[in-house]
């Protein structure tokens, strides 16, 4: 199978407000940066909107490694998740877990491949984590002028 690296961020302008999402995947020598964002959003909803993305621009089944500087996203895919849907989508204070749309749609892509999640420290010395940020806050900039 492909190995392929895919950096994530997402962006919010207030939480909620607007908001964008960047990944960078990464393929031998190749890279490919995609973007988008949304008018009324969280910030939690874009870093997992980042990764269902990355996931989704892959046309065959990979062995990915996803990075994030989102302990949220890392944690709730690898970890937090099993227990959700165990418990009928119901957190452990006995309210509904948030974005369990797009958890359900992570869950999902991340079935199709073999997927290892790695956490960088945001705003540090991760080029692409960087590039990820500054890619995400202007989709989120773009979207406050809408």
């Amino acid at each position: 199978m492909k190995l392929v690296q895919i950096i994530t961020d997402g962006a919010c302008i207030g939480n909620p407000g607007p908001g964008g999402w960047a990944c960078i995947l990464r393929y031998n020598h190749h890279k490919k940066e995609l973007s988008g964002g949304e008018r009324e959003t969280t910030n939690n909803r874009m870093e997992i909107t980042a990764a269902i993305r990355g996931l989704e621009a892959l046309r065959e089944p990979c062995d990915v490694e996803v990075v994030t500087d989102s302990q949220y996203l890392k944690n709730g895919i690898t970890s937090w998740i099993r227990g959700w849907k165990n418990n009928g989508w119901i957190t452990r204070e006995k309210k509904p877990v948030l974005n369990r749309d797009l958890w359900t749609e992570l869950d999902r892509l991340v079935t199709k491949h073999n997927v290892k999640w790695t956490w960088t420290k945001g705003h540090a010395d991760h080029d692409d984590n960087n590039r990820c940020d500054e890619l995400a806050t202007r989709a989120a900039r773009q979207h406050q002028r809408r």
